[in-house]
């Protein structure tokens, strides 16, 4: 059975995909997050790895820009305390991590000698 977690914390902006610009509004990243999993979603802060067996995080922009900041940092960027401290308990526990789309940019930078690609794009290679 598969847990969903996500952080209580506000969404970096809110884009109004029609229009492809970014709206005043704000949201809350588990607000937003429990809406796409359709419900049943903690905290991220209760996470306990000890009752899980693997870690799964999904891609998607909002990894760059509500879990970290390389959306506009780049390999410069700083990862959530809140995300680094569950991919190193895991870490420590020997336990699967699985990451998808962009988010393997989180291990490269908290794990030494963790390198990853982010595909041919020129612009994200810088």
């Amino acid at each position: 059975q598969a847990e969903v977690y996500a952080p209580n914390i506000p969404q970096m902006h809110v884009v109004d995909h029609v229009k492809g610009q970014p709206t005043p509004e704000q949201r809350n990243v588990l607000v937003e997050s429990a809406r796409i999993a359709r419900g049943n979603i903690k905290d991220l802060a209760t996470l306990d790895v000890k009752g899980l067996d693997a870690l799964i995080i999904p891609g998607g922009f909002g990894v760059a820009k509500n879990l970290s900041t390389w959306a506009t940092q780049g390999k410069n960027c700083s990862i959530s305390k809140e995300v680094e401290g569950v991919l190193r308990a895991f870490h420590a526990a020997h336990k699967p991590i699985g990451l998808c789309c962009i988010s393997p940019v989180l291990a490269a930078k908290i794990f030494p000698g963790c390198e990853v690609t982010v595909g041919h794009d020129t612009e994200c290679e810088q």
